[in-house]
């Protein structure tokens, strides 16, 4: 298969992502003084975790959230830190952006529950990841005020921002990303729930497309999400998606954009990594031009570099589509490494 583009939307500065506690990013001196290790411009730095984290729930349960303790320190941490926290959001932009991403998505929702501070927090971020680089942001978020704040802190000479996203939930996304002249995730999801198969993710599109239409969103301006849900949940979720995304694709045009979270499929699941490719590798050739994903694992070159004849794609694909009863021999496989 000849794999002409693919969008990648970043989904790394995110305040959900999690490191573990110990692991090879994080570490906790004899002192008692923890840090998380990364890279900024060939030269291994460190951001401290400051005690708002250590001393909280995910920190005992083993996690810590490493984008919120960046935009934490850059915010709130002594000049020292706030450098770090800068440091290190522009890091994971800037590797973001070498490995293809056209996108960069920001979401600082679960920093904390108050709504103001959050508003002021987007706008930080966006500024600090634009100052890195030179793709447009991606605002993503579960509340209007943090989404307006996050576009209007956007720079249009770097090209339109985008929402992620808008649904016939959320009809109230649709009216700000046209103000802003933005482009848009346009989510399958319903009023009060999700599509149980492709008819309810079509039928949801049929009523929401001509809103986007409406409001002046040109076909390209539109990236269709049909949802991915995990085959850990049920073994045909994988074939489902890749149903709707055929679907689609048949129904709206090749003007459109069809892009999704694609490594959700792979949640609950060994060897994540394999089965996140092989997805997105089936994604495009069934119509889908795009992904919200991680780069380092997932960009127009991997897709393409693929070795689709050897035994670890051959399995994983077969997992995706449902034809290994429960994801046995595929959990085997990757118990006895066989799949590396």
């Amino acid at each position: 298969m000849d794999i002409g583009r693919f969008i990648v939307v970043g989904e790394n500065i995110h305040c959900t992502r999690i490191f573990k506690v110990g692991g090879k990013s994080v570490r906790t001196h004899a002192d008692g003084v923890s840090e998380i290790v990364f890279s900024a411009n060939g030269e291994r730095r460190s951001l401290l975790v400051p005690p708002v984290f250590t001393e909280g729930a995910d920190w005992q349960n083993g996690r810590v959230k490493h984008c919120a303790v960046a935009i934490w320190q850059g915010c709130y941490g002594p000049p020292a830190d706030q450098a770090a926290g800068v440091d290190y959001l522009q890091a994971l932009a800037k590797a973001q952006e070498a490995r293809g991403a056209a996108y960069l998505d920001i979401n600082v929702d679960e920093f904390s529950s108050d709504t103001e501070e959050r508003v002021r927090l987007m706008q930080w971020t966006v500024a600090v990841v634009q100052n890195a680089v030179s793709i447009p942001v991606s605002v993503d978020s579960s509340s209007q005020p943090i989404l307006k704040a996050g576009l209007e802190a956007c720079d249009p000479e770097r090209g339109k921002p985008m929402v992620n996203s808008v649904s016939l939930e959320r009809t109230d996304a649709l009216d700000l990303a046209a103000r802003c002249k933005a482009v848009v995730i346009a989510s399958a999801a319903g009023e009060s729930g999700l599509p149980a198969n492709t008819e309810e993710r079509l039928a949801n599109l049929d009523r929401l497309m001509p809103m986007l239409t409406d409001a002046g969103l040109e076909p390209a301006d539109i990236h269709v999400d049909p949802l991915v849900f995990p085959i850990s949940v049920d073994a045909a979720n994988g074939r489902g998606f890749l149903d709707a995304v055929k679907a689609v694709r048949e129904k709206y045009g090749p003007d459109i954009h069809i892009v999704a979270g694609l490594s959700n499929v792979s949640f609950g699941m060994p060897n994540r990594k394999l089965i996140n490719q092989v997805f997105s590798w089936l994604a495009v050739e069934t119509g889908a031009d795009g992904g919200i994903v991680d780069p380092a694992q997932i960009n127009l070159e991997t897709l393409r570099g693929l070795d689709t004849a050897s035994e670890g794609f051959q399995l994983a694909k077969a997992l995706l589509l449902g034809e290994d009863e429960y994801g046995m021999t595929f959990i085997a496989a990757s118990r006895d490494g066989t799949l590396g």
